[in-house]
């Protein structure tokens, strides 16, 4: 009587799935379907993911790296964000055309600009291979050293299988559930991926970073590629030759609107979540790790930032780099302020003790212990890498003396000579000497100050390659295999609180944590309360651009055509951007956001600040993810880009 009491405690306790939370796998979707449809989806489990017919998923990709996107005509026309395009689009910019600044749009197939780089990627299928993967482990007779071997050795053999008809398949191995669960991932990558439209920096990042992971939002985050390919449509090296793509499936837009409370799913490839992990991990995260990360990524922002404010040139050199420091910083802000907020570590912390009133004399005892005592381990030395990857390994001098590629058209001496201190300071100050090399204790009594350090790095190459070579070797043989040999022993002993999870709480849909994996989640339109006698509707609008616009503020200034097109009259109630409760992370950028009939009627590009800590915990009250409506995109094709043509290749829905 006694454990069910504790059972069904913390069952409550621990918030099991409920409202819109959940990144589903695909293939697996059948076992969520009919909660889809009883949520207004009007579609089957064979229309989102099927191996036998055009789906929803051959309409979707991996676009680069970290992103996703989607296709939208049947000439291999894709949507993605404006910023998950900024990087290529920065390297077409110069001076002379500065398509960050003035946007960008080809006229014809021939003026589309190619990407040295960036690929795109088409799940072609996958599927569960535990068996396959733990074959011949016996875990009586072997260690966890004989079941890596054996679980890297079959996980190669299916890669092999998996691709062994070339033509660009590529294929991986993930582990699921901290390796309780494996899925084989076959992709068919393209390569021949060409820039065909970008709207001005000043509506695709439109609030900068001043509106960032905010809302209400404005921004018109989209950018459009196409995907060439062989005479034979299968994937090829840039050629003049080459062809756009012809997909199996691509996306009708809705033109219909979103209201509050309809039903949305995104289909997308969510980056990292960390759902299940033990109090200790969030208590770092919330209480160490980000705030300062944040402050140390403040002092960085602060320098470049006011470079970039007295130079157009430096302003295009950096604003990507700027956009890379600037998103995990304000996103971290929110986290920590939202796990807080949830008290998510003393929720943990219940948890883990009714849990293991549970598991007493179970195969499971004392498992969140050992956890606890592996954090306390592993945390100081996790402080100490972070902060070399935080302040040091940022230093761009010193990434060239060690060969890491900086690109010349791309650095700007003043901001990283004024970060080289900074950093370095910071460096010195926050961590002990026992996690400094040598050659830095000897170089601070020798040099005195930083400054002084600065100009002999940036005078002399050879003290520049020593001072750099001093703190990677250190990082590298020092710092880094500690940490990696106590996260090893930290995942297998997740793997055994996540299966002990699952067989302690057995009414709970669990979904597997994110991993840049083609996914599923769906949830409605839907405005929130981020505190008292606030109420965020949940769709925004170009009045609230024009209420914005101000020419002195650079994050804030429109292109004046677009206020022409406002002044002409008609288009206050033309909307812009939409929350929704769908479960988001990371990767998710560039998503498509569809509607009950598989439409689409935006992108997701973001979340609300309010409910960033949805990588850790998900709250159904606060976590919004943002998206621009699919209409606004419409509009500024026309509107501003006149680029009527390429709306002639979609293909549009009432």
């Amino acid at each position: 009587m006694r454990k069910t009491v504790i059972i069904l405690l913390s069952l409550l306790a621990f918030l099991p799935v409920r409202a819109d939370e959940g990144m589903w796998l695909p293939a697996l979707i059948s076992q969520r379907i009919a909660d889809m449809q009883a949520k207004g989806f009007r579609l089957t489990a064979e229309d989102i993911y099927s191996v036998n017919q055009a789906s929803l998923k051959d309409a979707v990709v991996l676009f680069g790296s970290g992103c996703t996107a989607e296709l939208v005509s049947d000439e291999g026309l894709l949507f993605t964000n404006h910023h998950c395009g900024y990087s290529f689009i920065q390297k077409h910019s110069s001076v002379e055309y500065d398509y960050l600044k003035d946007g960008f749009w080809a006229l014809t197939r021939n003026e589309e600009l190619p990407n040295p780089g960036l690929t795109v990627k088409f799940l072609e299928r996958m599927e569960d291979v535990t068996a396959q993967v733990l074959k011949g482990y016996n875990p009586k007779k072997m260690d966890e050293e004989a079941r890596l071997n054996i679980v890297r050795k079959n996980s190669e053999k299916l890669r092999e299988a998996a691709v062994k008809d070339g033509n660009g398949l590529k294929a991986s191995v993930e582990a699921l559930y901290y390796g309780n669960q494996y899925f084989l991932f076959v992709f068919r990558e393209y390569r021949d991926v060409r820039l065909v439209g970008a709207p001005p920096s000043s509506i695709g990042k439109f609030g900068g970073e001043t509106d960032n992971w905010m809302w209400p939002r404005h921004t018109g985050d989209f950018s459009i590629f196409r995907i060439y390919a062989g005479k034979d449509n299968l994937p090829a090296d840039y050629s003049e030759d080459n062809v756009p793509y012809r997909p199996k499936k691509s996306l009708k837009i809705s033109l219909a609107g979103v209201r509050e409370g309809d039903f949305t799913f995104v289909y997308g490839c969510p980056g990292s979540t960390r759902e299940y992990v033990h109090s200790a991990e969030v208590d770092y995260i919330a209480n160490v790790s980000d705030p300062e990360k944040i402050a140390l990524r403040t002092t960085r922002l602060d320098i470049m930032k006011k470079y970039m404010s007295q130079s157009q040139a430096v302003r295009i050199q950096y604003s990507s780099k700027y956009a890379g420091v600037a998103n995990a910083w304000k996103k971290w802000q929110g986290e920590a302020k939202g796990i807080r907020k949830m008290n998510t570590v003393a929720v943990k912390r219940r948890f883990e003790k009714d849990f293991e009133e549970w598991a007493r004399g179970t195969q499971y005892e004392g498992i969140t212990g050992q956890l606890a005592n592996l954090y306390a381990a592993r945390n100081p030395l996790y402080r100490a890498a972070e902060y070399y990857n935080e302040t040091v390994r940022s230093i761009e001098k010193l990434q060239m003396a060690s060969g890491r590629k900086v690109d010349p058209k791309d650095y700007y001496q003043p901001i990283d000579e004024e970060t080289f201190v900074a950093m370095m300071k910071a460096f010195d100050g926050a961590l002990d000497d026992s996690y400094k090399p040598e050659y830095f204790i000897e170089g601070r009594k020798k040099y005195a100050d930083m400054e002084r350090w600065k100009d002999a790095v940036f005078a002399d190459s050879l003290e520049a390659k020593a001072l750099a070579t001093s703190l990677d070797e250190f990082y590298t043989k020092n710092l880094i295999p500690q940490v990696n040999a106590l996260n090893r022993s930290i995942n297998l002993a997740n793997r055994t609180y996540m299966k002990a999870q699952m067989d302690y709480l057995r009414d709970k849909d669990f979904y597997p944590d994110a991993n840049l994996t083609l996914r599923v989640a769906y949830g409605h339109v839907e405005g929130y309360s981020p505190s008292d006698a606030i109420y965020y509707k949940p769709v925004s609008t170009l009045k609230g651009i024009i209420e914005k616009d101000d020419p002195d503020i650079f994050d804030y200034n429109i292109p004046q055509e677009l206020r022409d097109v406002y002044a002409a009259g008609g288009h206050d109630s033309q909307p812009v951007c939409f929350l929704a409760t769908n479960h988001t992370s990371g990767g998710n950028s560039g998503s498509p956001v569809l509607n009950a009939d598989g439409n689409l009627i935006g992108i997701n590009f973001d979340r609300v600040w309010e409910g960033t800590m949805s990588d850790i915990v998900f709250d159904p009250e606060f976590c919004r993810n943002i998206s621009i409506d699919v209409r606004y995109i419409v509009f500024i094709i026309k509107e501003i880009g006149h680029a009527d043509y390429l709306l002639d290749e979609m293909t549009f829905v009432q």
